[in-house]
């Protein structure tokens, strides 16, 4: 199936749950009875995982954490675009920046209690773009 390129707005620094806002977007889910969606995020400086989708302290959580184990306040060498870019590559190398998930009878298969996140490790990122690629029958 062709791919098609989710957009989320833009978000200030946080672990925002998008799943909602991804599979609105990707019309031809519902007829695929197997397959696999691949999400890829075209920025360097936010990640995409799967996690909680239900309790908002676990984003929180998880936010708090990367702000003290990769602070803005560390001297960096790569600082033209701001205190927050550098910081921002690292998280973004440690999280990742795709995801390959199941699909089955035209949903996704993430389990009871995961859903997909965007992790925006900028202040004020801008518009995140995910290419999507469905594949399946």
């Amino acid at each position: 199936m062709a791919p098609t390129d989710p957009e989320s707005p833009p978000c200030t620094c946080s672990f925002h749950l998008v799943t909602d806002e991804i599979v609105s977007q990707l019309t031809s889910l519902s007829a695929v009875r197997t397959g696999l969606l691949h999400l890829l995020l075209q920025h360097t400086s936010a990640s995409l995982t799967l996690n909680e989708n239900c309790d908002p302290t676990v984003r929180t959580d998880m936010e708090n954490h990367f702000l003290r184990q990769v602070p803005e306040s560390a001297p960096y060498l790569h600082d033209d675009e701001g205190a927050d870019d550098m910081p921002a590559h690292i998280k973004s190398s440690l999280l990742g920046s795709s995801l390959l998930l199941p699909v089955g009878h035209g949903t996704l298969l993430l389990g009871t209690w995961k859903g997909i996140w965007l992790d925006e490790h900028r202040n004020r990122g801008g518009r995140r773009r995910i290419v999507s690629t469905l594949q399946g029958e």
